[in-house]
């Protein structure tokens, strides 16, 4: 497999790209269409069609590294009924919560116990159900967290200015121009020098996550 990619691996990224990434984007379209402004559905993203959101290069890029994007849902949000950043933070808040959703979804059957924890330490067979359940939860979970990251071009620089007061909204606004660079460098400069803030970030919630979800 490329990259030592197991077949398990590959294939719970191939189910996100497939499922994960349309429900995240409609879920953006859907909720600004909610709100009231109609540009996702003229454009026709409120649609759960893979070939309506997918990117090539991000697609090519979850399959081999885990780390992907799909094509943004434009959004309008003075054609919103609630004022114009809330109405960002709802829509853009939106897609990581369905990607929870589905690796909520992916515990179900952990839960009732049709299928166990142990069957991932135990199978020989890596594409058995719940080895493929636990891969989409734990590429789900990740993909939910990194939007949440409040770097634009991420869904959680749009929440975080929708809920901040207007004046430290207006400040994390204009760091725009520079947040891709300063993401940029956190994701692949500081930990080539050994210092993994994004990881360490993710990993303080990642963990009671899929402790709320598969034990609690």
């Amino acid at each position: 497999m490329p990259f030592g990619l197991s077949p398990a691996t590959l294939l719970a990224r191939l189910i996100v790209l497939v499922i994960g990434f349309p429900i995240h984007e409609w879920a953006h379209a859907w909720s600004a269409d909610r709100l009231g402004d109609s540009t996702p559905r003229w454009e026709g993203r409120l649609s759960l069609n893979p070939m309506a959101h997918l990117d090539i290069l991000g697609s090519i890029s979850l399959l081999l590294t885990g780390f992907g994007w799909a094509r943004p849902v434009p959004v309008n949000p003075y054609r919103m009924r609630v004022a114009p950043r809330a109405g960002m933070a709802l829509s853009a808040f939106a897609g990581p919560a369905s990607n929870l959703l589905v690796a909520m979804v992916c515990a179900i059957p952990f839960r009732l116990g049709w299928v166990s924890l142990s069957d991932l330490y135990t199978a020989t067979n890596p594409l058995t159900l719940a080895v493929l359940l636990w891969s989409v939860s734990q590429v789900s979970i990740g993909l939910a967290l990194f939007n949440l990251l409040p770097f634009f071009p991420l869904d959680g620089e749009k929440v975080l200015v929708g809920v901040l007061p207007p004046r430290w909204g207006d400040r994390l606004l204009a760091l725009r121009p520079y947040s891709p660079y300063i993401l940029m460098g956190l994701l692949f400069v500081l930990p080539y020098l050994g210092l993994d803030i994004i990881g360490f970030l993710i990993g303080l919630v990642w963990r009671p996550l899929q402790l709320l979800l598969f034990w609690l």
